[in-house]
């Protein structure tokens, strides 16, 4: 069928649903919700057999939903009503949560069910982007396919939505509003990380640390220690250790609240960057770590899980420091692990909040590649790249100076840095080429599309793709670490590293690739001569598109600017 994505943005389901079904041999056109003008001569341009929303925070004009059937992926069980779904399961610690497929029609979230998917809520409160990007995501897709059969089906007719019916289990909820995110260090810890993780990546919890007034991210039970809720007993890795009305929380991330008066401010940050000065005399304490490693007998273990996936230029030395030191171990296996999102590359939060922010971002895209450099260079074990979340730009090409990439079913990869106007690093021009040739690469990075795991093993972009729950990906790969370890082949696989890393080495020196990219890197970060820093700041002040981007729009068939630019897979 001809399908139109109707979107607020690409997001990672968004880009999910756009995989499947082209996978499922749908022609799919992607169209950002601009505005109810867009979104309407969208549908007559494409003339979409199916409308489909899977991330849409913008009403259905009327026009569209009356002219074109249109189905809309919401995040709540059935009968479930409001913009504030998910926050208001967290928050009240619901056990059973469920995604809806409905039409849209002129009552938001009102109209005939197509399908809908159930799922058990985690016992400890998830984050709210863990939960979405997690089995909201799993559900949504499974329902995108449904639909898209249903929607095939001329006998097809959805079910009334009908709150005496058993199998509808929500109800109309009103939207979060700023009093119900706020919380007081008096509060349980408990408590505490409920409501913060109820709006936790947007917008935050609310409260004030330090005398400033904050929003609160990534927050952990800590150690039952006695100290004045509020107080800061400690700090760790850009983390803060912060007394509550029952125990303690590690608060990673802060964001000043707008009017705060303090530079950096409105940008979501380590808790130590935001909190500064206000940190001194405060001492470090063992307990929080972004980065572990497990030493097994003949496997070892780098994990590391960095919030959002960004890497600051702070965390890349102390991953690289990490990895250097299994390197040097004596196990015959090495397998690098990421986290919730395995890595997006470099961090532009960071960079952005710089006195100097194209210092920063030179100096952190060097870091990384100092991170790459350990994974690529290792020839003393056979290495392992583990992704069970998804990874994109530099996050991609660090995983891929592995011998072994292997990725978890639902993943998405975006190997390409076109979209933030940079040329790119991280040995890019050296380990994606090696595995998918010269032309495959160029395509991948020009293009700037997003791949799944099955694409990226036909493509060889990984080697493996593995099922299940994050917990039994994770097991599955380091038990086939243990029989690459046991493998009879072993020397001879380890011997063909070191050999072909030596014969690379002489046909074109590792330090020549970094060199090549970072002299484009430069023109790109202090030049600019791509639109990055427009870009960063973007991306960083979540800024609404004003326009489907050039990469997802492929083409133009309505005249004028303002028109909608139409996405068709065909076109890309």
């Amino acid at each position: 069928m001809r399908i139109l994505l109707l979107c607020s943005s690409f997001n990672g389901l968004t880009q999910r649903a756009w995989l499947e079904l082209r996978r499922a041999g749908h022609d799919v056109s992607v169209e950002l919700a601009i505005s109810e003008r867009v979104m309407v001569e969208a549908a007559e341009l494409v003339k979409p057999d199916l409308v489909i929303c899977p991330f849409l925070k913008e009403r259905v004009p009327e026009a569209l939903w009356r002219g074109h059937r249109t189905v809309i992926i919401h995040p709540g069980p059935p009968g479930d009503r409001g913009p504030s779904s998910l926050d208001w399961a967290i928050a009240e610690g619901e056990r059973e949560w469920g995604v809806t497929a409905l039409q849209a029609v002129e009552e938001m979230d009102a109209g005939p069910i197509w399908g809908w998917r159930t799922f058990p809520m985690p016992s400890e409160p998830p984050r709210k982007s863990a939960l979405y990007n997690g089995p909201v995501a799993d559900a949504a897709v499974e329902l995108v396919a449904e639909v898209a059969g249903k929607a095939a089906d001329p006998l097809f007719t959805p079910t009334p939505l009908d709150y005496r019916s058993p199998a509808v289990t929500g109800r109309l909820r009103r939207p979060m509003r700023h009093a119900d995110r706020e919380f007081s260090w008096e509060q349980p810890a408990e408590e505490i990380v409920r409501v913060v993780r109820a709006a936790d990546g947007a917008p935050g919890g609310r409260a004030r640390l330090c005398e400033l007034p904050v929003r609160v991210f990534d927050v952990h039970r800590g150690p039952d220690l006695a100290g004045t809720p509020g107080a800061v007993a400690a700090r760790r890795e850009g983390a803060v250790l912060v007394h509550t009305g029952q125990g303690t929380v590690w608060v990673g991330h802060l964001r000043l609240e707008a009017g705060a008066g303090q530079e950096g401010g409105g940008v979501k940050l380590p808790a130590t960057m935001v909190l500064g000065e206000r940190l001194a005399g405060v001492g470090e304490r063992a307990g929080y770590s972004e980065i572990t490693y497990e030493r097994g007998e003949e496997v070892g273990v780098v994990s590391f899980d960095f919030y959002n996936g960004a890497m600051s230029t702070d965390q890349c030395r102390r991953l690289a420091a990490a990895l250097r030191y299994a390197a040097a171990q004596d196990t015959r296996v090495l397998v690098v692990r990421g986290g919730e999102v395995f890595s997006n590359g470099i961090h532009l939060n960071v960079i952005e909040a710089a006195r100097h922010p194209e210092l920063e971002a030179w100096m952190n895209i060097n870091a990384i590649n100092a991170v790459c450099r350990e994974i690529v260079r290792c020839t003393s074990q056979l290495v392992v790249t583990s992704i069970a979340g998804n990874a994109g730009a530099g996050g991609v090409m660090m995983g891929l100076g592995a011998d072994r990439v292997i990725v978890r079913e639902p993943v998405v990869l975006n190997p390409h840095y076109r979209t933030m106007g940079l040329f790119g690093s991280e040995f890019w021009t050296y380990v994606l080429p090696r595995r998918v040739g010269a032309q495959a690469a160029a395509e991948l990075t020009g293009r700037a599309l997003p791949v799944g795991a099955a694409e990226a093993v036909e493509l060889g972009l990984a080697d493996r793709v593995v099922g299940g729950s994050r917990q039994e990906f994770e097991r599955r790969v380091v038990d086939y670490a243990h029989r690459l370890a046991q493998d009879p082949s072993y020397e001879a696989l380890l011997a063909a590293r070191r050999q072909a890393r030596e014969a690379d080495e002489r046909r074109k020196p590792l330090d020549a690739y970094r060199a090549e990219e970072l002299a484009e890197m430069s023109r790109d970060m202090f030049d600019d001569r791509n639109g990055f820093r427009a870009a960063r700041r973007a991306f960083v002040g979540k800024a609404r598109a004003q326009a489907t981007p050039p990469h997802l729009a492929g083409h133009r068939e309505l005249s004028g600017a303002s028109g909608p630019a139409v996405a068709a897979a065909s076109h890309m």
